[in-house]
C-alpha cells in the first residue's frame, strides 16, 4: 500500500456523512461552474497531469514484471538495465507532473480562494448597519476562511480525487484480470471485510472530531472574550483569577481528553488498514505463489499484482465516499453564496440624483420600525436565532421638522425617546418606514449612499478607532491629506498639543478601540478626524457625554470650529451644551413634544424644564 492511500482511505472515511442529506439550492452547480470560468484551461492542465499520473500508478507494476520474467528470470542483463531505466525516467517523469500539477492546483485553488474572499467581504461591506447588530463575527469570518477553502477544494482536491481514483481503479482492476482473474476476485471479495470496521472506526472519529471543535470553539471564544482590552479590564476589575483559570482548565481538560480519544483511534484506524491490507497481500501471495508453481502465472505477475494490490484499496475507499466529497465541497460553495445573496437592506439608487448643494434637512412624517432579523442576517450567522414578532416595536411617530442650511439643531429627551434613531436615519444607515428624509429637496433615497455619506459627518459618544496610528486614524478620513492639513485638524480639535507631547508623535500606536488614548483624546481625535472629512452636515451623538469638566470645555472650543456654517443635528446629554442652539426639539416616545430655543422652552416649563430643572439640582 502506497503511503497516500491510507490518507486518502481516512479522509474519505472521517467525513461527517451528514452532508450526503442536505438538498443544494436549485442553480448551485451551474453558479459554481461560472466562477471555474476564469480558470478553465488552469483545470483542463490539471486534470491531464492528474490522468497522466493514474496511468503512471500501473506502468511501474507492469514493468516490474517484464523486468523479472524477461529479465532477472532468464538472467538478460540488458533487458534488467533497459526496464530499470525506463522505471527510473518514469519516476522523475512522474515527479515532473506532480509539481507542474500542484502548481496548477496552487493557480486554480488560490484564485478562487482570493475571488471569493475578496466577493464576500466586499459585499458584507455593502450590508447595512442592522445586519451586523445581529450578526456573529466569528461566523462570519468563518465564511471568508473555512467556508472559502472548503469551496476551493472543489475543484483541487475533489474534482483530482474523483478523476484520479475512478482512472486508477478502473485501470488497476483492468491490470489485475490480465494477470490473474482469480487472484483480482479474491481481492475483491475482501473489500466488504476492509470497508465495514473502516466506517465503524470513520463515524467514531467523526463524533471525536465535532466534540473537539465544539470544545476548541468554547475554549476560544473564552480567550477572545477575556484577552480583548474590554474583557480583560473587567476581569481585572471583577473578576476572580483563580476561578477564571479553573473554568479555562476545565475547558481545555476537555479539549485534551478528546485529542487523546481521538490519537488513540486514528493509530486503531491506521493499524486496522495496514493489517487488512497486510492480509489481502498475504493471500495473494499465498494463492500467487500456488498459481506461480503450477505455472498458471509468472513470477514477475505474481509481484505486479502484488504492488497493484496495493493501489487498490484507496481509490476504492475514496469513490465509497464520493458523495460526501462531492457535497462537502458544494456545501461550502453554498454556504458562502448564501452570505453573497443576501441584499442588503439599504441600497443605493439604481439612477441617482446629484447631492443638491444646499443642505436644509427636512424630516416629513417619519415613522421607523427597526427591521426584524430574517430580513437583514442568516440565521447561521447568529449563535442564538429565535424567531421574533412579526412586526417590530414602533420608535418614531408621524416626525417633523425642519434644520434650515446652517442651523444647529438640538436633540434632548429621555432614554429611548429616538434621538439615535433620528440620526442613524440622516446617513442612511436604516430607511425609513414612512414618511421622508430629505436634503436641499431631495429624498435621501435617490442620492447615492457614497455621495450622501461624503457629505455627512459624524462623531458618537464613543469614537472609535482602529488599532494603528494616529496619523492612520486621521488618514481615514482623507487618505491623501497633508501634514499641514493634519496639523490644522488637530489644533482646531484642541488636540495638536497631546500630539506632539507624545514621543513618537503621529506615529503613536493607540491601541486595541484606542484604549490607549482618555476618553476626551479620542472625542478630539474624532472631532479631528471630522474636520478633515470637511462635511456640509455634522451629526453629533452625545459626544460630550463621558467627558470631565475640562474635557469637556476642550471639546465645546473644537465644536464651534467644527459646526461654524454647517447644518449640525447634536444630541445633547448635557444641556448647558446646547444653549446657542438655533432649535431645539424634545423628544418623548418617538415623537416630538416640545420645540424652541433653550429661554422659550424654559420659560414654557414643560419636559425641558423638568429635565434641565432635575440635571442641575442634582
Amino acid at each position: 500500500m502506497t503511503m497516500q492511500a491510507p490518507w486518502m482511505m481516512y479522509r474519505s472515511m472521517t467525513q461527517d456523512q451528514s452532508v450526503k442529506n442536505i438538498k443544494l439550492q436549485p442553480g448551485t452547480f451551474k453558479r459554481i461552474v461560472s466562477f471555474a470560468n476564469p480558470y478553465r484551461t488552469q483545470v483542463i492542465f490539471f486534470l491531464i497531469t492528474v490522468i497522466i499520473d493514474a496511468v503512471l500508478v500501473i506502468t511501474t507494476p507492469l514493468l516490474l514484471s517484464r523486468l523479472i520474467d524477461d529479465g532477472v528470470i532468464p538472467k538478460n542483463g540488458s533487458i534488467v538495465t533497459i526496464i530499470a531505466l525506463v522505471i527510473a525516467a518514469l519516476a522523475i517523469f512522474d515527479a515532473v507532473m506532480n509539481i507542474v500539477g500542484r502548481w496548477f492546483s496552487s493557480q486554480i485553488g488560490e484564485g478562487l480562494i482570493f475571488d471569493l474572499r475578496s466577493q464576500v467581504f466586499e459585499h458584507v461591506q455593502r450590508q447595512s448597519i442592522a445586519f451586523f447588530t445581529r450578526t456573529q463575527t466569528g461566523a462570519l469570518i468563518s465564511r471568508l476562511n473555512s467556508d472559502v477553502i472548503g469551496a476551493q477544494q472543489a475543484f483541487t482536491s475533489t474534482l483530482a480525487g474523483v478523476v484520479s481514483n475512478v482512472l486508477s481503479l478502473l485501470l488497476v482492476l483492468g491490470a489485475m484480470l490480465y494477470l490473474s482473474w482469480q487472484i483480482t476476485l479474491i481481492s475483491l471479495i475482501l473489500v466488504p471485510i476492509f470497508l465495514l470496521p473502516s466506517r465503524a472506526m470513520g463515524r467514531r472519529i467523526q463524533v471525536l472530531t465535532r466534540d473537539s471543535m465544539n470544545g476548541n470553539a468554547e475554549m476560544s471564544g473564552m480567550m477572545n472574550e477575556r484577552f480583548n482590552i474590554s474583557g480583560a479590564l473587567l476581569v481585572s476589575l471583577y473578576g476572580d483569577g483563580k476561578v477564571e483559570g479553573e473554568s479555562f482548565r476545565g475547558k481545555a481538560r476537555k479539549v485534551a481528553d478528546i485529542g487523546i480519544k481521538i490519537a488513540l483511534a486514528n493509530r486503531i484506524f491506521f493499524i486496522g488498514l495496514t493489517l487488512v491490507a497486510s492480509i489481502s497481500t498475504a493471500i495473494a501471495y499465498g494463492l500467487g505463489g500456488q498459481l506461480a508453481i503450477s505455472g498458471a502465472i509468472s513470477v514477475g505477475k505474481l509481484l505486479a499484482i502484488a504492488a497493484l494490490l496495493a493501489r487498490l484499496y484507496g481509490p476504492l475507499t475514496a469513490l465509497s465516499n464520493v458523495r460526501v466529497d462531492v457535497m462537502t465541497a458544494l456545501v461550502s460553495f453554498e454556504r458562502v453564496f448564501e452570505v453573497l445573496d443576501l441584499e442588503p437592506m439599504v441600497k443605493s439608487p439604481a439612477h441617482p440624483k446629484k447631492m443638491p448643494e444646499n443642505t436644509r434637512l427636512v424630516f416629513d412624517s417619519v415613522d421607523f420600525s427597526y427591521p426584524k432579523g430574517s430580513e437583514i442576517s442568516l440565521a447561521s450567522l447568529e449563535t442564538v436565532a429565535k424567531s421574533e414578532m412579526s412586526h417590530s416595536e414602533q420608535i418614531l411617530h408621524n416626525l417633523s421638522f425642519i434644520a434650515e442650511e446652517g442651523e444647529m439643531v438640538a436633540l434632548v429627551g429621555p432614554s429611548g425617546a429616538g434621538k439615535t434613531t433620528i440620526i442613524s436615519l440622516i446617513p442612511r444607515l436604516y430607511d425609513v418606514t414612512g414618511g421622508s428624509v430629505s436634503i436641499g429637496g431631495v429624498d435621501i433615497r435617490e442620492i447615492s449612499l457614497k455621495q450622501l455619506r461624503r457629505t455627512i459627518g459624524v462623531v458618537t459618544q464613543d469614537a472609535h478607532l482602529f488599532h494603528d496610528t494616529i496619523e492612520s486614524n486621521l488618514r481615514y478620513a482623507k487618505v491623501d491629506a497633508s501634514s499641514a492639513q493634519l496639523q490644522n485638524a488637530c489644533e482646531l480639535a484642541q488636540i495638536w498639543d497631546l500630539v506632539t507631547s507624545l514621543p513618537e508623535g503621529l506615529q503613536t500606536m493607540v491601541g486595541e478601540r484606542g484604549y490607549r488614548l482618555s476618553g476626551g483624546e479620542k472625542a478630539r481625535l474624532a472631532i479631528a478626524r471630522l474636520i478633515l472629512k470637511d462635511p456640509k452636515i455634522v451629526l453629533l451623538d452625545e459626544a460630550t457625554a463621558h467627558l470631565d469638566a475640562e474635557n469637556e470645555a476642550l471639546v465645546q472650543l473644537a465644536f464651534k470650529e467644527v459646526l461654524r456654517g454647517r447644518t449640525s443635528i447634536i444630541i445633547a446629554h448635557r444641556l448647558s451644551t446646547i444653549r446657542e442652539a438655533d432649535q431645539i426639539l424634545v423628544l418623548d416616545e418617538g415623537g416630538i413634544v416640545e420645540r424652541g430655543t433653550h429661554e422659550s422652552l424654559l420659560n414654557s416649563r414643560g419636559l425641558y424644564g423638568d429635565l434641565y430643572q432635575r440635571q442641575f439640582s442634582s
